[in-house]
């Protein structure tokens, strides 16, 4: 009588990323899930809702959590919201990646140390950049970071140079436990279309505009409909871009609009590579005094 071979075990697990802003975790995120999960930009607090993105294998499935960098003293209601997010990933994390970098002091704010520290989960400090930093700079950080979490693994990587993803990855699978599917194989994210969509157009405001400007902007999707075009599908999408002051409207604008149409261009573009569609974007500005204050207005916008 042939023996049966066992059933292989499935793994999965919850897996947060947190750390300081502009530490490349968003850019850890993408490079995971291989997709453009969260949006990327050389500017802090770029992400400022928690992305989930998933991998799957056949015997596994990791969900990542992307947060906001967490803000030790938030200057206002939204950045309060932004401070929940990160610290709310301590409470559901199966494992623990803290991301730091080879170009930022090793220094923590101590309230964050202890809970890391403290962790009943795994810990994984990522130091990123690698490729940016001398091997004797890279070994200084493995030490410093080594002598704050002796029971945490220390991996030097480059999110961006994919320089030890690979080994990351087969780290977190192995810290798994036996568990199901959480979500369907072919989700790789909680988040929709329209979500990504406005973070898209976010991104080109980051990208175009200075100073406060960015961090002063939402962008809401009013419509999104897909409709027939002379060759072919397009889809038609508009949005509003809310400002907190009417002098922010003029900048958005430009002048005669051209700032605008800058904008409305590089986003599109962006838009159609995402959705594989041909895209008419229409955007509009409107003004919110002091929104990122007001809780009423926060909470529409899901903060």
């Amino acid at each position: 009588m042939s023996s049966r071979s066992p059933e292989p075990v499935h793994k999965s697990g919850f897996v947060n990323i947190i750390g300081n802003p502009n530490v490349g975790k968003s850019t850890l995120m993408n490079v995971l899930v291989g997709e453009r999960m969260s949006i990327i930009t050389n500017k802090p607090q770029t992400t400022r809702h928690r992305i989930i993105g998933i991998v799957n294998g056949e015997n596994y499935q990791i969900v990542f959590s992307d947060t906001p960098g967490l803000i030790s003293e938030p200057a206002y209601k939204m950045q309060e919201s932004m401070h929940h997010f990160a610290v709310s990933t301590f409470a559901d994390a199966d494992l623990m990646l803290f991301m730091t970098d080879t170009l930022e002091a090793p220094e923590i704010h101590e309230k964050l140390q202890g809970r890391l520290q403290n962790l009943e989960v795994p810990l994984i400090v990522l130091i990123n950049k690698v490729d940016l930093s001398s091997q004797a700079k890279v070994e200084k950080s493995i030490a410093n970071w080594s002598t704050k979490f002796p029971k945490a693994r220390i991996l030097p990587i480059s999110a961006l140079e994919k320089i030890g993803i690979d080994h990351l990855l087969g780290l977190i699978i192995d810290a798994l436990a036996e568990g199901p599917e959480y979500y369907p194989k072919d989700q790789l994210t909680d988040k929709s279309e329209r979500f990504f969509v406005s973070e898209i157009i976010r991104e080109k405001i980051l990208l175009l505009y200075h100073q406060e400007i960015p961090y002063s902007t939402q962008v809401i999707i009013d419509q999104f409909k897909e409709g027939e075009a002379k060759k072919g599908k397009i889809i038609r999408i508009s949005a509003d871009i809310i400002v907190g002051r009417k002098s922010q409207k003029s900048i958005i604008i430009g002048r005669a609009g051209e700032k605008i149409k800058r904008l409305g261009t590089e986003a599109r573009k962006d838009i159609e590579v995402f959705l594989e569609e041909k895209v008419f974007l229409e955007l509009r500005v409107k003004v919110k005094e002091n929104w990122r204050d007001d809780e009423r207005t926060l909470k529409y916008f899901g903060y």
